[in-house]
């Protein structure tokens, strides 16, 4: 597709055709390929026949983790999960969220998270496992708040539709036997004067555990003063204190 676009450049230079024409024309051929890509995996979906994939990252998070398809993750709070929902969904996957009533529209959005391809259900209840199962056929990532303690046979069922169908899980909470847990170990805040001002900056801790590995650890803006997540320089503070900037 690639060289098609390159060879309509030079035939557009050839007939007089401007600059502004040919880059309209390269954006068209890109665009058919993205759309041509999303098809083909859609197809797989539907076929099961799909391989793993490495889904984007946020650039603060890359280097901790990257989320893989047809795995689970778990994660201990809100920022945690926002910012692990927005790195695919920047690149133009489809999330879901189920049963996370705490979570706010603006946040999402602050994080980078394109709610135009979002899907929330609010309130599953008692069918929060089979409307995960649903979003799994649909949508590339998804996040969910289950209202009780998941159980292994729970797990599993979900594990193999993800399998299947090219998707990602983070669950916020337990997960049993999940590919990684990601937890929040220390974080300050910039922004609070006395009696003044509002809260602009999260620095934060975050665990990372493997299996039976050490946690590997990193310290990120969550996120900084320009609403971005990236690592932080400096030492962060108990979680239990709040630092008035």
């Amino acid at each position: 597709m690639v060289a098609q676009a390159r060879v309509l450049a030079r035939s557009a230079v050839g007939r007089g055709v401007d600059r502004s024409e040919q880059r309209f024309e390269y954006i068209q051929v890109r665009s058919a390929a993205a759309d041509l890509q999303e098809l083909q995996r859609r197809v797989q979906r539907m076929q099961g026949t799909v391989v793993s994939r490495t889904l984007e990252s946020l650039p603060g998070l890359s280097d901790l983790i990257q989320l893989r398809t047809g795995a689970a993750y778990a994660v201990d709070s809100a920022s945690l999960a926002l910012a692990l929902l927005a790195g695919p969904s920047q690149a133009g996957e489809w999330v879901g969220i189920v049963g996370a009533t705490d979570l706010g529209f603006e946040a999402a959005a602050g994080f980078g998270v394109d709610l135009g391809r979002t899907i929330v259900v609010p309130h599953p209840d008692e069918h929060w496992l089979s409307v995960t199962a649903g979003l799994v056929d649909v949508a590339t990532l998804v996040l969910v708040k289950p209202p009780v303690m998941v159980t292994e046979r729970q797990a599993e069922r979900i594990r193999s539709r993800l399998r299947q169908k090219d998707a990602t899980l983070i669950c916020w909470g337990e997960w049993p036997r999940c590919e990684a847990r990601l937890a929040l170990r220390a974080s300050s805040w910039i922004g609070l004067g006395r009696g003044h001002g509002h809260l602009i900056g999260q620095r934060v801790r975050v665990d990372l555990y493997r299996g039976s590995t050490p946690p590997r650890s990193i310290d990120l803006w969550l996120p900084d003063t320009d609403r971005e997540v990236r690592e932080a320089g400096a030492r962060v503070l108990p979680i239990d204190q709040v630092k008035a900037g």
